[in-house]
């Protein structure tokens, strides 16, 4: 799929979305591009290869040009508060309270931040596979987590994800007071369903726990609707704690600034108890490009999506074709979960395809996930990268069969 030729960005916000060649990849100097050779194409860690959204990129030279380079301001006066309300509100139906917004550096310190906060001293559930960070950020705070994988609400690899209520129900009832939310989820691509969220209310309410629901692959959501999961109910509000941010959709995860959501009055007034120390990390060009995202970036965004949209029918068309091969179509995010069990490798799929295809994926160990079964890989990149990448795996697959 090629991108139409880009408009003024100054009026439409739109960009060629295969304007970049991996050799301007590799001069971002990121991670993505920057761990392996030249000549592997990398599609692992959460990094777009798309052009920033001109209207956040307009937003952090401002900022350096009035060098906005100081300490930040926090949520309300530095209008990322507003801006987020704003989003929400337009584009999930949530009318959250301004005032109720908490600047973090990133979603991963926001989650260990509500852990410490307003949640028991007790085991952690955590939906499995997961995003790998969960499992560091429960641990360095002395707790244990509790794996509850994931489901498949029917027979076959084409079948809905779900969560396992039962076997959250089973773990809360063991002691756990915690479940940690990934939605949309990463790094199933999974959207949550209003009958799987109210179940899992249910569940949290009967045993007294709380919910940590990291959103910060929301504005991501291809098919289906993102569901705020603490606006569902009063008991919803009641129990959780939201996290969300702009650097994952709008592609700037090196400017730090998250926010942290609360709904209720007693974790509001929990987390304006916490001392400066807890909070250091925010910067003032994340807080431009945040707010210049949430305000300005909806048509980049939208353009963003229909790129993602076409990108993960492309995954499912090939993973279709590779015997051994199974996966379920993302509806979110940009991170598709591809399970290689029938390749009966004894080693990880990531090492092998890094080796016989030279595509770097994310191993699916570190998610939760078992041996040599499970590898990650990231669509968001340009149409001719994603075309050679999944040719290459392909012939990798072919040979091996």
């Amino acid at each position: 799929m090629t991108a139409a030729a880009p408009t003024p960005a100054s009026t439409t916000g739109v960009v060629d979305l295969d304007a970049l060649t991996a050799d301007d990849l590799r001069a971002r100097g990121t991670a993505k591009w920057s761990r392996y050779p030249a000549d592997v194409i990398p599609l692992w860690v959460a990094e777009m290869d798309f052009p920033t959204a001109p209207v956040v990129l307009d937003a952090v030279r401002r900022a350096l040009d009035r060098e906005s380079l100081g300490y930040p301001l926090d949520a309300q006066r530095s209008g990322v508060a507003d801006a987020l309300a704003g989003w929400y509100e337009r584009e999930h139906g949530w009318a959250l309270d301004p005032a109720r917004i908490v600047l973090v550096p990133n979603v991963v310190k926001g989650v260990g931040l509500a852990l410490e906060t307003v949640c028991a001293d007790a085991p952690v559930v955590i939906p499995t596979p997961a995003y790998m960070p969960f499992f560091d950020v429960v641990h360095l705070r002395g707790l244990d987590h509790v794996p509850v994988p994931m489901v498949r609400a029917g027979d076959g690899a084409g079948a809905p994800w779900s969560l396992d209520l039962p076997g959250i129900d089973a773990a809360l009832a063991a002691g756990a007071r915690t479940v940690i939310l990934c939605q949309p989820h990463n790094p199933l691509g999974h959207v949550h369903t209003r009958e799987e969220l109210l179940g899992l209310a249910d569940v949290v309410e009967r045993h007294g726990a709380r919910v940590v629901s990291d959103e910060i692959h929301a504005p991501l959501v291809l098919e289906g609707r993102h569901l705020p999961y603490a606006a569902l109910s009063a008991a919803t509000a009641r129990h959780t704690v939201t996290v969300v941010s702009a650097s994952k959709a709008w592609n700037v995860p090196g400017l730090t600034c998250a926010q942290l959501v609360t709904s209720n009055d007693d974790d509001q007034e929990a987390f304006s108890r916490l001392p400066h120390e807890k909070l250091i990390g925010v910067g003032t060009l994340g807080i431009a490009a945040n707010v210049a995202a949430y305000e300005d970036g909806g048509p980049w965004m939208a353009q963003v999506r229909e790129r993602l949209d076409a990108n993960r029918l492309l995954v499912a068309e090939a993973v279709a074709s590779w015997p051994g091969v199974e996966h379920r179509t993302n509806e979110a995010t940009y991170l598709a979960w591809l399970d290689l069990t029938g390749l009966g490798l004894d080693e990880e799929p990531a090492a092998w395809l890094l080796r016989e295809a030279r595509v770097a994926l994310n191993d699916g160990v570190p998610f939760g996930a078992p041996a040599h079964r499970f590898a990650r890989l990231n669509y968001a990149t340009t149409a001719p990268l994603l075309d050679e990448a999944l040719t290459r795996i392909g012939r990798a697959v072919a040979r091996r069969g």
